[in-house]
């Protein structure tokens, strides 16, 4: 059982009242992920597509439709998973949180990072739990990964690698207007990235950015444009260098790309997709020349953080300081466009 969970998970709980406020594929996989486990009911569901309504059904057949957040909130709610498009997260958010329910929203939290603080600080004004799906921490990959490096069995970590490149694009068109979307692929992959880097690392401080963003195989050339394609490099104040690659519709004859390497003075780690695989993720532990297995497939990932989160909610946990580290990722994203 993933270890994040496991203690909420042994503790009796009364299961909690959840809204949920878009239900397309991902907002009902996490709905599935949530009411597999005895924590959660679905109270209630809001979607525009009757299409994604009536599929929500077959996981949630006892839950009221509604119209919008404001008639989610209506009902006696303890808290709202948000799978909306991503212009709308932080206001949802804001305002459930206001309404003291707590929330779980889809990455990224906002378009920037002062939308991202503005709900951070909702969070912790309301004394509610706020949690993002940020899922690849959940992985037993990168736990494992993160266990080696915090208790120093990788000595030093000098250099970190990461890359998300998807041979695919986002098939909504909201995705490729940036005053909706945020950004392209750094925002929608790369915050991933970001997050896998610093959370492993211990949220370390980063003293410079580079990047450079493309579109169509060229740099971008308006403040409008949306990337498909970016590098990064991130300085830390150790001298430590994380890099990091991201894309859409890359023809890299597969699927997906997806790593996160690791080196240290004494070893390196890493975690990969397996064949090309969205979903089939690896982790080994590097000595020398010698490769070691930490973690292989099959691992049922996807939708632990939200179970997570209903889990800790379940249990009467309230305001969650480590929260504010997604502030802190979202000024790395942030430094990223604004250096390009």
């Amino acid at each position: 059982m993933n270890s994040m969970a496991e203690h909420s998970l042994r503790t009796p709980v009364k299961p909690v009242m959840l809204g949920f406020l878009g239900v397309g594929w991902i907002g009902r996989n996490r709905m599935e992920a949530i009411l597999r486990t005895p924590m959660a009911e679905a109270v209630a569901i809001a979607d525009p597509s009757k299409e994604m309504i009536k599929e929500a059904l077959r996981l949630a057949p006892n839950a009221e439709i509604v119209g919008d957040l404001d008639a989610l909130l209506s009902r006696d709610l303890d808290g709202v998973v948000i799978a909306t498009p991503s212009a709308l997260h932080a206001e949802q958010s804001i305002r459930a949180l206001e309404a003291g329910v707590a929330v779980f929203c889809q990455k990224p939290l906002g378009r920037s990072a002062t939308e991202a603080a503005a709900v951070v600080a909702a969070a912790r004004s309301a004394d509610r739990l706020l949690g993002v799906d940020l899922s690849y921490r959940y992985t037993q990959g990168m736990q494992r990964i993160r266990d080696l490096i915090r208790n120093g069995e990788l000595g030093s970590v000098f250099a970190a690698d990461l890359v998300f490149h998807n041979a695919y694009g986002p098939d909504k068109s909201w995705f490729y207007d940036k005053s909706l979307s945020g950004g392209g692929c750094v925002i929608d992959l790369g915050v991933h990235l970001v997050d896998m880097a610093l959370w492993c690392l211990d949220f370390p401080q980063v003293v410079d950015t580079t990047s450079t963003l493309m579109k169509g195989g060229q740099p971008i050339s308006g403040a409008g444009d949306v990337e498909d394609f970016a590098v990064a490099t991130l300085t830390l104040a150790t001298g430590a260098v994380i890099r990091l690659a991201c894309s859409w519709r890359l023809q890299a004859g597969c699927d997906a790309v997806i790593g996160a390497d690791f080196f240290g003075t004494s070893g390196g780690a890493s975690f990969r997709n397996v064949g090309g695989s969205f979903y089939d993720l690896a982790a080994y532990r590097f000595h020398g020349t010698s490769a070691e297995e930490l973690a292989l497939p099959p691992d049922d990932w996807g939708g632990r953080a939200a179970a997570d989160w209903a889990a800790r909610l379940a249990t009467g946990q309230a305001y969650d300081p480590s929260c504010e580290r997604l502030v802190e990722v979202a000024e790395i994203i942030d430094e990223i466009y604004r250096h390009a």
